[in-house]
């Protein structure tokens, strides 16, 4: 059951908010738990990215809501479903306060969020589609914090020696988006074109155009 609700993750992915809004809630809340949960989170998110927060503060309490109901022992794969649904719990309340602008406390539930995902048990398909790193490397760049976005990128790269092998995602367009926006902000010119080049063929493959690492980003990025 709780791969019946993946395509959340896909609608949040590529930005879907007015289709995530309008989708219809499983008939049966109860057997269906943690996809009831996935949805009022991805709602939840929505209403925040189309600035509606008071509905998007209403679909956090029906998610908690939700988590509350969920067995103990449902599993995904190696992974208790209430331990996977912490990942969301804290993403959402990031974008809440994100839009709220308190940026502190939002950056601080995204980097809750990214320790959350780091720490889940290692299966595949993953038990959270989405890295968390996108959307705090996205909401951290639209607030000019482009050395902590950078190092964000670098990790979920694996350019660097941050992360074990099963948490890095080599070559994914959506942070080497990031990345080379960071590195032309910083003036790392070189480094940039370099990125950019692996940029442009990903890019080229995809039906897709990627302006940012998360849709949840309201500015236009500076380097397309």
């Amino acid at each position: 059951e709780a791969y019946y609700g993946m395509k959340v993750h896909v609608y949040i992915r590529f930005g879907k908010w007015q289709e995530i809004i309008d989708a219809p809630m499983p008939d049966d809340p109860e057997l269906f738990v943690v996809t009831t949960a996935l949805w009022h989170y991805a709602k939840g998110v929505a209403y925040a990215a189309t600035g509606d927060v008071e509905n998007a503060a209403r679909q956090q309490k029906h998610f908690l809501d939700a988590w509350e109901r969920v067995p103990e022992r449902r599993l995904i794969f190696n992974n208790e479903s209430r331990d996977m649904l912490k990942v969301p719990d804290a993403m959402l309340a990031g974008e809440l306060a994100y839009r709220r602008e308190n940026y502190d406390e939002a950056f601080a539930h995204l980097r809750r969020c990214v320790e959350l995902y780091d720490n889940l048990n290692y299966t595949e398909p993953w038990a959270w589609m989405q890295p968390p790193r996108h959307a705090l490397g996205a909401l951290l760049l639209e607030q000019g914090h482009v050395d902590e976005a950078a190092q964000v990128y670098r990790a979920d790269l694996g350019l660097d020696d941050t992360l074990v092998r099963p948490s890095q995602h080599p070559g994914n367009i959506w942070s080497m988006h990031g990345y080379a926006e960071c590195c032309r902000r910083l003036g790392k010119q070189a480094e940039a074109a370099a990125i950019e080049q692996r940029l442009a063929a990903a890019q080229a493959a995809a039906d897709v155009a990627v302006s940012s690492s998360c849709f949840c980003r309201q500015a236009d990025a500076c380097c397309d």
